[in-house]
């Protein structure tokens, strides 16, 4: 997975704890090819201008996390540069983990955790 950002945090919208391989580049880094054969791009939103000057092709799979949620303005350039989600970074990762999971084949989903306290769950031990 490629994502996308300028931010020197190592983990600018909050993915280390997904266990998908991730390949963090700036934007005027990353390979037209990386952009096209990764599973899903994230883009982290304070890059929008400097991902928008590289005139990349949409394409299914890419994802804008948003640092500020309160920001209108990136829903319109979201949708401008052809993302299929906004995320807010900080909000609870689950769908975007999940959606990570689901682009690379589930290759990388730790079941027990994704799916733990849900309703297939066994009961516990002595509960009658």
């Amino acid at each position: 997975m490629l994502v996308i950002s300028n931010s020197p945090d190592e983990d600018p919208i909050g993915l280390l704890p997904c266990p998908v391989p991730l390949r963090h580049l700036p934007s005027p880094l990353f390979s037209a090819e990386e952009y096209r054969r990764a599973p899903l791009v994230v883009l982290d939103d304070r890059s929008y201008s400097d991902f928008t000057l590289r005139h990349m092709p949409h394409r299914p799979g890419l994802i804008v996390a948003v640092a500020d949620p309160a920001d209108e303005t990136v829903y319109p350039r979201a949708a401008t540069i052809g993302a299929e989600a906004v995320v807010p970074a900080g909000q609870d990762p689950s769908w975007l983990h999940l959606r990570l999971h689901d682009a690379t084949d589930c290759r990388y989903a730790h079941w027990d955790a994704l799916l733990a306290g849900g309703p297939a769950d066994p009961p516990p031990p002595g509960s009658s």
